[in-house]
């Protein structure tokens, strides 16, 4: 270990994105101290799976696979951040001195407002197991918010038999992530699944009986579940110095090194200039906590690497796949190959110029390798 190496690394969060820093450091020969502190009182597991596997009760346990005892690193449970200092990480279970951080800590779920009665969000494992208990026993559920969680949820309901009402303020289903023109082509999966979607629908709050309408109307049932949203959560990161946007995300270089001091960033929390998108762009999925802590290890360890991927994700609703590669402006170019409507394959293409940008594939995974590979080569045409 050179001498400008740290001797003491903290890292904070308990995810894919801070186990995966601590095995890369490992990997990487870092013999220094390692400490990861976790608000949760598991050791790391994987959160894809809490809304498809683990709702749907084929596995009950998603730890991710390495021991980090064996790795000599210092795992500390229920140990929530509440200050990051120049030379310390201030936590409910102490001071954990450090030389070099790694900031790990993933989104939180937006509230929804106005409820008198418990409602189901689906973050954690512990937020998994009741749901998928509660699911059992229900003969009805609303479902607040048409995005990717909220749809696998009201996948795994429907399949279940009940009766699944999914509403959003949205003109169409996963409005946050693609345009209106490309989101009324799913609207028709819902019917199929036998799910009543109310779009353009706003919620005024919950009560003992379901959800109630701003319009005066409502949507009685026995379980209500949200997905509205996540910010990250970076609250206790408020007067380090560490550069925050007002959505809360970390504001990083493009090694991910945010703000004095070998402090990186990784996972949900980070937001990167991308060379590649020609933006700033933050990403909230499991490829991209991998692979940001990855980078991020090895460049507090001196590489000084460029982080600059071709986001991927993908999710299994209303019978269909759906995976998505890249990232695309409003500005740009939509074009669909194969028919939305239809029973086949089909994939949404955005193209800036004559470059593709991205792709959303759906029921077609060759569709999505073909175009993760196309948007990762070099532009050489101002060479």
């Amino acid at each position: 270990m050179s001498g400008d190496t740290p001797r003491r690394v903290v890292i904070v969060g308990g995810g894919l994105a801070g186990h995966t820093a601590a095995v890369t450091l490992r990997a990487a020969g870092y013999d220094g101290g390692i400490t990861l502190l976790t608000a949760e009182p598991h050791p790391p597991y994987d959160r894809p799976p809490l809304s498809k596997e683990l709702l749907a009760g084929t596995v009950d346990d998603t730890t991710l696979p390495t021991d980090l005892a064996d790795l000599d690193v210092d795992l500390r449970l229920r140990c929530r951040a509440l200050r990051l200092r120049p030379d310390a990480v201030e936590s409910t279970g102490g001071a954990h001195r450090h030389d070099a951080v790694i900031l790990a800590t993933g989104s939180s779920p937006i509230g929804l407002a106005g409820a008198s009665r418990a409602v189901h969000e689906l973050r954690t494992v512990e937020d998994a197991r009741r749901l998928r208990a509660a699911l059992r026993e229900a003969d009805s559920v609303a479902v607040v918010g048409a995005g990717w969680v909220g749809n696998e949820v009201a996948t795994r309901a429907a399949a279940l038999n009940l009766k699944v009402t999914v509403v959003d303020a949205a003109p169409t289903p996963l409005a946050r992530a693609l345009p209106a023109a490309l989101g009324e082509h799913l609207v028709p999966w819902f019917a199929a699944q036998g799910i009543d979607l109310r779009l353009r629908t706003l919620v005024d709050g919950v009560d003992e009986r379901g959800v109630r309408l701003t319009d005066g109307g409502r949507v009685d049932a026995d379980i209500v579940v949200t997905g509205i949203g996540a910010r990250p959560d970076t609250g206790w990161l408020l007067g380090s110095g560490v550069p925050l946007s007002p959505d809360g995300a970390v504001e990083a270089d493009a090694t991910l090194r945010a703000g004095p001091g070998p402090v990186y960033a990784a996972g949900d929390i980070v937001r990167w200039p991308s060379r590649l998108f020609g933006a700033r762009i933050r990403v909230e999925h499991w490829d991209h906590a991998a692979a940001s802590a990855r980078t991020a290890a090895r460049n507090l360890l001196g590489h000084a690497e460029p982080y600059d991927p071709v986001p991927y994700f993908w999710s299994d609703q209303l019978g269909h796949r759906l995976q998505y590669v890249g990232h695309h402006h409003g500005a740009d170019r939509l074009v669909l190959r194969g028919d939305p409507a239809g029973e086949d394959p089909w994939t949404a293409l955005w193209f800036h110029g004559e470059r593709l940008r991205a792709a959303l594939a759906v029921d077609d995974p060759r569709g999505a390798r073909d175009a993760r590979r196309r948007i990762a080569e070099p532009d050489t045409r101002s060479r």
